[in-house]
């Protein structure tokens, strides 16, 4: 190997540690373990693009199903291929493994969630009477809001990393695209890679080789004068003692451990780990079992699943969507039950935004506001829905249309993304006065948390 192909490899694995913390990325290790019975872990699976959620949970009673058909038109799925989930509501038929998790009290939707600076109305919108939410209905500024919590897209970090931070324990971990929601005022999340990737920096060079491993072990751990150098090697002995400790877990797959038991929901699916979101909750579900080992206290995740931005030819895309996020979802809690800790852990979608009620001219919807959204986990208290779901009027008072050409349907939302991470976070173990502090925007609701979890 030649000095700019060592430099080449030793910068992939400088790009790593980087990509692990803009900081001095915190030890697995330097948190102490809770007890078992104390365990708890996020899961937050990020829907990239704008999911559909009035195509996920669809309103199931006669009245409301007309009014849902005749605006919908042939983006309306049929009545008899929905799930029912009580009298009234219905899941999208791509969510089949999903209804047997209400019937058991494992999961919960949660209607109309969007950013919110304060409660806001329809006249409050309209006349410009109260604070907004910055560019809405854009991509990129509406995920922003979504994983940093508040009315801001200047916010730096996520709620998730605020979290982690303010109940003391390790990073949070990313498996999928990451954007800001791991992000803690002290540093990045930990991304890592799926099922069977080679993560030890032996992998970078094309095989094991020991020499080169120690002299990067060398170059990280030298004495160095400047604070600058210092810290960027304290990064770097991080990211190779992480690569270690983490690469032979991460190197697991399905198929070179048959006979575990945690295995098992994954190999069910129709080809094991089929799918970028099934092996990113596979590789969740092993760091969850490998906790103890692996020096891991209370845990934060974020795994994600693209392709939602349906603009044109909505309903087989969606569809297909719908059966990965089912499948995965089920699996996955299937694999914690396995591991006994189905009421440590609790999974909760996000996403951009909505999707407007009315179809467009392509068969499918654009850009909208609120959402519907699913928490899943033992501990949730599921086989009920929370929040309300919007009235379904183009123009009515939950639309922000207000002159006909811009009466699509853009739901305002009646609960805020704070209010439903501060209730993801007080279970994770924050007291109330911890949570106005990771969550100032929850101040101007009357009401911080919702009832969906069990303490």
């Amino acid at each position: 190997m030649n000095r700019r192909d060592f430099l080449h490899h030793a910068g992939s694995v400088g790009g790593l540690s980087l990509a692990a913390s803009t900081g001095l990325l915190t030890s697995l290790q330097a948190h102490a373990i809770p007890p078992a019975n104390d365990y708890r872990a996020l899961v937050c699976v990020f829907l990239y693009g704008g999911n559909d959620g009035l195509n996920m949970v669809v309103p199931f009673d006669a009245t409301r199903y007309a009014q849902y058909s005749t605006v919908r038109g042939a983006l309306a799925l049929p009545q008899a291929d929905l799930l029912p989930i009580g009298t009234q509501y219905a899941l999208h038929p791509g969510l089949a493994p999903l209804q047997s998790l209400w019937t058991a009290g494992r999961l919960a939707p949660v209607f109309n969630v969007g950013p919110l600076a304060v409660p806001l109305l329809k006249a409050d919108f309209v006349g410009k009477s109260k604070a907004v939410p910055e560019n809405l209905f854009s991509h990129s500024d509406q995920q922003t809001l979504w994983q940093t919590g508040g009315p801001s897209v200047l916010s730096r970090t996520g709620w998730g990393g605020r979290v982690a931070t303010a109940a003391g324990v390790a990073p949070a971990i990313a498996l999928g695209s990451p954007g800001r929601f791991g992000h803690s005022p002290t540093g990045a999340p930990l991304s890592l890679p799926g099922p069977g990737d080679d993560f030890a920096p032996d992998g970078y060079f094309g095989g094991p080789n020991a020499t080169r491993r120690a002299a990067l072990d060398a170059i990280a751990r030298q004495a160095r004068g400047n604070k600058m150098l210092a810290g960027f090697s304290a990064v770097q002995a991080t990211a190779l003692d992480r690569s270690a400790s983490l690469g032979p877990v991460l190197a697991i797959t399905p198929t070179n451990t048959p006979s575990e038991a945690m295995n098992a929901p994954f190999q069910n699916l129709a080809a094991p780990l089929n799918t970028p979101l099934a092996k990113q909750l596979y590789q969740v579900a092993k760091l969850i079992e490998q906790r103890a080992a692996l020096g891991s206290g209370r845990q934060v995740f974020i795994v994600s699943q693209g392709g939602y931005d349906n603009h044109a030819n909505q309903l087989p895309l969606h569809a297909a969507l719908m059966a990965d996020l089912g499948n995965s979802l089920a699996a996955f809690h299937t694999a914690m039950e396995q591991l006994g800790v189905a009421d440590k852990v609790t999974s909760f979608t996000m996403s951009d935004f909505g999707r407007t009620f009315k179809p467009n001219n392509s068969a499918g919807t654009d850009h909208a506001w609120g959402n519907n959204h699913l928490v899943i986990g033992a501990a949730v208290k599921g086989g009920a829905t929370y929040g309300a779901y919007p009235t379904l009027e183009l123009g009515g008072q939950d639309d922000v249309g207000d002159k006909s050409w811009e009466r699509q349907g853009r739901w305002i939302p009646t609960t805020s993304v704070d209010q439903y991470a501060a209730t993801l976070a007080a279970w994770f173990g924050l007291d109330d006065a911890t949570l106005a502090t990771v969550f100032p925007s929850l101040a101007n609701f009357s009401v911080k948390k919702l009832a969906f979890m069990n303490a």
